[in-house]
């Protein structure tokens, strides 16, 4: 040990007291690795966090680096995860006995199992999108590891802490949808930027090189009905697009497209007279009197920043849908020939910025910058570096409480830069007995995987153990087993891709889909080597959550069976106790509703459903 990091040591020995000799021996894992998790990274190293595990799936754009302080110009492109050896070599000037590990994946991905989760002492989420935070916040709970939440956008921060059984999860609260628009809007009367856009991104991109229509998320098809001749319309322009597609590679390709979409399909529209009664009508474009213009040769890279002539729009989109044609002939050869849209994909940003703002001249819309229809598309939120690095800092502040095992002196903290009050804290909730991640039952069952069938898993579990009535859905993934769905009951779990670490989720069988609840979460776990004869081994334990006395019924959503808690071996941990004691001098009630509103002390800030969408 050189005599810097001796005297390093006892500087923080000296700031921390017997606190330090935790923090050494802790083992971290971090997930995201971009403008929270590079501040974090170094906060996590500089306080002497022993070991700490990365992972992060993203690459590294140029925007990052202004506030992504790991990384230079040398590396963009490359994965951030990937650039372990540049964190560790920035991290090790803060602290050389630092033992880092990055893995460049996807946090989802199998190999990071339930086990390798209970191998870390703490988790700190930096990520940003709500699948990922939902999937970490599950794998927690399963292994029973504190996880430490957070999140910004623009000037506002927020952190959380989550731990099994004793505060709420980040599913205890319910979250923004992303917004969606109505097909017609979208396709037929468009009025604002953001409509033109989606129209780009969410149909045309995705009839031409990705995934049909129906399955982007920004499309709202609950109208469909009351619109029925207009959506028979649209289908039949959208397979005619897919004929178009059919020509992909050919000289007439762009020409073809161009003409559907920007001419036929609006003098279409046209022809809808009532529709245009109190409205501005749309303007045909057509392909031949635009391609007749000469060409610049700035046409095909125009500046991102000004907004684009007709012209420029009209060549970007030419040079951009021969370049995605391109890639999509060249992917013919793989498995996978669809392409998605990614804003930080020049092709498919120039292809969505040049088609929008086309579609926006048409309807008499304002023409948007390539910059701000990125920033659109993308759902781009402004990130700023002095929130992360305030965020990344309260992050380690309540690391402290977990590591000294005092969870029930943390606190909910917000940041804001607007007010008297930077930031305001308040105490963490009781979880809500009605979330459907950590207010059910959960057991592991040991199987071969290769050998249990599903009516197996029925039987003994849900019909001997829990008491089930055979009135259940169970999906992995997707629906595989319920009362009028029982083709699978003979497959072994194997055959349906059920595998180690796969989860089976319960539900009651009620026709409202609203009031239908989630039972039981059973974690697959593989039988150990000596029990290698059998096709499983029947659970003798199964954990219970804090705000019930059983294993939720399917009639009253709480067992009535006496022994079935005791049969299941119910086992409530010390955690759960000293949870219960803690709720009779809490002033929170542990059954009330969660608050729809964070208010702060003097009107600091407010945010709805005690969520922020983060960088």
């Amino acid at each position: 040990m050189t005599r810097a990091s001796t005297g390093r040591d006892k500087s923080a020995q000296k700031s921390l007291g017997g606190l330090h000799r935790n923090i050494k021996q802790a083992k971290c894992l971090m997930v995201g690795a971009g403008g929270i998790g590079c501040e974090l990274l170094k906060n996590l190293v500089l306080t002497g966090f022993g070991e700490i595990h990365i992972v992060d799936l993203d690459t590294i754009d140029l925007s990052n680096l202004n506030r992504q302080f790991l990384f230079g110009r040398q590396h963009i492109k490359k994965s951030k995860a990937l650039v372990g050896p540049v964190a560790k070599e920035t991290a090790s000037k803060f602290n050389p006995n630092i033992k880092l590990t990055a893995h460049h994946a996807n946090i989802k991905d199998s190999n990071f199992s339930v086990e390798w989760f209970k191998s870390f002492t703490l988790v700190f989420n930096a990520l940003d999108n709500l699948d990922a935070r939902r999937h970490v916040n599950k794998m927690c709970l399963a292994a029973d590891v504190p996880l430490i939440e957070s999140g910004t956008t623009g000037f506002n921060g927020q952190v959380q802490v989550i731990s099994k059984a004793v505060t709420e999860c980040y599913d205890c609260t319910t979250k923004p949808v992303p917004k969606s628009f109505p097909v017609c809007t979208i396709r037929s009367t468009p009025s604002q930027p953001i409509h033109c856009i989606v129209w780009a991104k969410g149909y045309l991109f995705n009839e031409l090189f990705g995934a049909p229509e129906d399955e982007a998320p920004e499309f709202d098809h609950s109208e469909d009905t009351e619109n029925a001749q207009e959506i028979k319309n649209l289908r039949q322009e959208a397979r005619e697009l897919k004929g178009i597609r059919e020509t992909l590679g050919q000289p007439e390709f762009a020409q073809n497209v161009f003409e559907k979409v920007f001419n036929k399909d609006i003098t279409r529209l046209l022809e809808m007279k009532d529709m245009w009664k109190t409205r501005k009508p749309p303007t045909p474009l057509s392909f031949k009197p635009l391609s007749s213009i000469p060409r610049d040769t700035r046409s095909s890279c125009p500046s991102e920043q000004k907004i684009w002539t007709l012209e420029e729009n009209f060549w970007v989109f030419c040079d951009s849908l021969d370049r995605l044609s391109l890639r999509t002939l060249e992917l013919r050869s793989g498995e996978d020939t669809l392409l998605s849209f990614d804003k930080d994909d020049d092709d498919t940003l120039d292809f969505v910025a040049a088609s929008a703002n086309l579609r926006s001249q048409i309807f008499n819309i304002d023409c948007q910058s390539r910059f701000d229809i990125k920033q659109m598309a993308g759902n781009i939120i402004p990130a700023i570096a002095t929130t992360n690095a305030i965020t990344a800092g309260v992050c380690v502040m309540q690391a402290f409480k977990v590591i000294k095992q005092q969870i029930q002196d943390a606190r909910m903290v917000f940041l804001s830069m607007s007010g008297d009050r930077g930031l305001t804290t308040e105490p963490l909730r009781n979880p809500n007995p009605s979330c459907q991640v950590c207010g059910v039952a959960r057991l592991d069952f040991e199987c071969d995987t290769s050998k249990i069938r599903l009516g197996e898993f029925i039987k003994v579990v849900l019909q001997d153990v829990l008491e089930y009535s055979p009135s259940v859905s169970i999906l992995h993934d997707k629906l595989i087993y319920d009362e009028e769905y029982d083709d699978n009951v003979d497959a072994s779990f194997e055959t349906l891709g059920i595998t180690e670490g796969s989860f089976l989720t319960v539900m009651d069988e009620s026709d409202d889909d609203q009031s239908r609840r989630v039972n039981l979460i059973a974690r697959i776990k593989n039988l150990p080597p000596n029990e290698s004869g059998q096709s499983f081994v029947k659970p003798t334990r199964i954990d219970i959550p804090v705000t019930q006395a059983q294993p939720p019924s399917l009639d009253s959503l709480v067992l009535s069976g006496k022994d079935t808690g005791r049969k299941a071996g119910s086992h409530v941990n010390s955690d759960v106790e000293q949870s219960r004691k803690r709720k009779a001098e809490d002033p929170l009630d542990s059954n009330q509703e969660p608050s729809k509103k964070v208010k702060a002390e003097g009107e600091i800030i407010i945010i709805d459903d005690g969520y922020i969408e983060i960088d």
